[in-house]
């Protein structure tokens, strides 16, 4: 069994054999369902370089020794000055690690700390213990999602963006499920801040069949 906990806007808990956590944003989140010292990890995942998803991953990782998994251009920035942490710098393709098989692939976002542009942005595709996971990190719907089915399907959750402004509002979400045809969708990324507003049962309304869409409040997780 494989349990997935929203921590509140991208950030995820994988539980399993092994513990990954995806974009540790819990640091200055209004949404926060636990703070950075309350979590244990074996792997954290970086979708991009922006604030609200690098968030605590540094002082996690420092913490409990957990491996930051990033795009090879924001894994040498997170090390540069920070002792004492181990990353992997990889690109969009798959690799295996701690027994863990993970596929980075591109997402249609920017990547910077808010000054320099760095690496590019991407979501994860993760099986663990027989479970595949899409963290689609911070993106606009493309068809190449499509391509991720196939290669990497059947997809048993899926975890999109539907806040808009930055990302895919539902809409464009709804028409990424199409592409993907996961098994169950969570949506994220909104209701943060005022420019991401969004409904999730508008969402729910536009994927109707296709997948279960699964609503979670900041605290709670899915079983798989």
């Amino acid at each position: 069994m494989v349990k997935v906990k929203f921590l509140g806007h991208a950030a995820f808990l994988i539980e399993g054999s092994k513990k990954i956590l995806i974009d540790p944003f819990l640091t200055g989140n209004p949404q926060a369902a636990a703070k950075p010292e309350e979590l244990d990890a074996d792997l954290i995942l970086i979708t991009h370089a922006h604030g609200d998803h690098i968030g605590d991953a540094v002082d996690i990782a420092r913490r409990t020794g957990a491996k930051i998994v990033a795009m090879y251009d924001i894994a040498n920035y997170l090390v540069e000055g920070n002792e004492g942490i181990t990353t992997i710098g990889m690109n969009y393709g798959p690799t295996e690690v701690e027994g863990v098989k993970i596929v980075q692939v591109p997402a249609w976002h920017s990547s910077s700390d808010g000054k320099y542009g760095i690496g590019n942005a991407c979501g994860y595709i993760i099986e663990l213990d027989g479970v595949k996971i899409y963290h689609a990190g911070d993106t606009f719907v493309f068809r190449d999602m499509e391509l991720f089915a196939e290669l990497y399907g059947p997809i048993d959750l899926a975890l999109l963006p539907i806040g808009g402004h930055f990302t895919m509002g539902p809409r464009e979400a709804a028409k990424a499920v199409e592409f993907l045809r996961p098994r169950k969708v969570v949506p994220m990324h909104y209701n943060t801040w005022p420019p991401i507003s969004a409904d999730p049962e508008e969402f729910r309304g536009l994927v109707g069949e296709k997948a279960e869409v699964v609503i979670l409040k900041p605290g709670e997780e899915i079983e798989l």
